[in-house]
């Protein structure tokens, strides 16, 4: 059923920070904008929400289209409503941020992306709309959300080392931490479970390699006990 309505409405838009991890940075995906307004710039991928559709599918059709990606870690953001973020008409754009393994997820641009890359949080190119304010939101967003839950291993390989893991830690948080003591720390929440096998093909001594234990940590949260590194 179709309805009239007396007033004019915002468009409505999702944009997507998807961070990805290696070994030199935290780094953001961007596209290139094949169209206008801001045609040639780089941006967030995102787009208009269809009539019927769900936020969080038009999220994940947008960044299927644009970049390739798919089924990557996704959480609602923020909401940002600037009348004039937008030249052509006022539009509310619903922010997500998402996070994935680099291994094994290449991006391909598509639709009206001319081209997608990674780029390093630290030297981002100038964006298009209001998408910079997303990124510091959605840095905020992560850096505070990585001490208290264990999102952060949605950036990790399936098996990783330690050192992988203080290492992604240190990028997100922008800060040293004490090996010994980071060690003592993670091996003590119970949420790692040694797999038995070390790293192959490697130059230096080889490390043991870990995975992130699901059922172990669902079942601290239930007795109540915080992840917090």
């Amino acid at each position: 059923m179709s309805y009239n309505y007396e007033y004019a409405r915002a468009a409505l838009t999702v944009d997507c920070v998807v961070f990805g991890l290696d070994d030199e940075s935290l780094k953001v995906m961007l596209i290139e904008r094949a169209i206008k307004p801001f045609k040639g710039k780089w941006a967030l991928p995102g787009g208009f929400v269809n009539v019927g559709e769900s936020l969080d599918d038009a999220a994940e059709r947008e960044l299927r289209e644009e970049t390739g990606l798919r089924q990557v870690f996704l959480e609602q953001l923020y909401t940002f409503g600037n009348p004039k973020r937008d030249p052509r008409e006022h539009v509310v754009s619903v922010a997500y941020f998402a996070l994935t393994n680099l291994e094994g997820h290449d991006v391909k641009a598509d639709t009206d992306a001319a081209n997608a890359a990674w780029f390093a949080v630290d030297d981002l190119p100038q964006l298009a709309f209001d998408h910079e304010a997303i990124v510091e939101a959605a840095l905020d967003r992560l850096k505070g959300k990585v001490r208290y839950r264990p999102v952060g291993f949605e950036l990790l390989p399936e098996k990783f080392t330690l050192t992988q893991m203080q290492k992604m830690y240190e990028m997100i948080l922008e800060k040293e931490m004490d090996k010994r003591n980071f060690r003592k720390k993670v091996l003590k929440l119970g949420v790692l479970r040694d797999t038995n096998e070390v790293q192959k093909d490697v130059s230096h001594r080889a490390a043991k390699l870990y995975e992130f234990d699901e059922k172990a940590y669902r079942k601290l949260e239930k007795a109540g006990i915080n992840f917090e590194v």
